[in-house]
């Protein structure tokens, strides 16, 4: 009995070898054959040929920047002259205190943070702040906070364009008109 038993083992193991070849034989057939030399070679071929025309377009570049744009000197950029020469006698006299130039904390409503703020979006003087509207001076100031909600730019760049022209008289009437910017 135990011959027979080495002998279905035999049999069951010789049938699973035939079976495992068998599998293979199959699974190999059904597999398309990629020859993987010959698509290698086809990719090295089109390098060689992107090479090739990055390296033309290259030179074509480089001839066309040296024709093309030729290089000059360019000349020095004149600063122009203020159309309105800053006086600080007379605005001293008109105010009653010194005043610096493009000092835009001379606006009623705005103090040294307000300035600030308006210096960080290259709001430098008074010529700056009268060139810009209401509305972008209050987008200006919404970016500060909460804290500068209570301030309402509305005169500031009527007031700096009076402080630019030198109208120091008619921007301390003004002040002194609406106290705090209220009428």
């Amino acid at each position: 009995m135990e011959n027979m038993n080495i002998w279905s083992w035999l049999i069951l193991a010789v049938i699973g070898i035939i079976c495992v070849l068998i599998g293979y034989l199959i699974g190999k057939g059904k597999r398309p054959q990629i020859d993987q030399s010959s698509e290698l070679r086809i990719l090295n071929d089109k390098n060689v040929q992107l090479q090739a025309d990055l390296a033309t377009c290259n030179k074509e570049l480089a001839q066309k920047s040296r024709n093309d744009f030729p290089v000059k000197e360019a000349a020095p950029i004149a600063t122009p002259e203020p159309l309105f020469p800053f006086d600080a006698k007379s605005a001293k006299i008109a105010l009653g205190k010194t005043i610096k130039q493009d000092d835009l904390t001379i606006v009623e409503g705005i103090g040294p943070k307000i300035q600030q703020l308006f210096n960080s979006f290259d709001i430098l003087t008074w010529k700056d702040l009268s060139d810009i509207s209401v509305a972008r001076s209050q987008e200006i100031l919404d970016t500060g906070g909460a804290r500068y909600k209570i301030h309402d730019p509305a005169s500031w760049p009527m007031q700096s364009k009076m402080a630019y022209e030198g109208k120091w008289k008619e921007l301390h009437k003004w002040q002194e008109e609406h106290k705090r910017g209220k009428l």
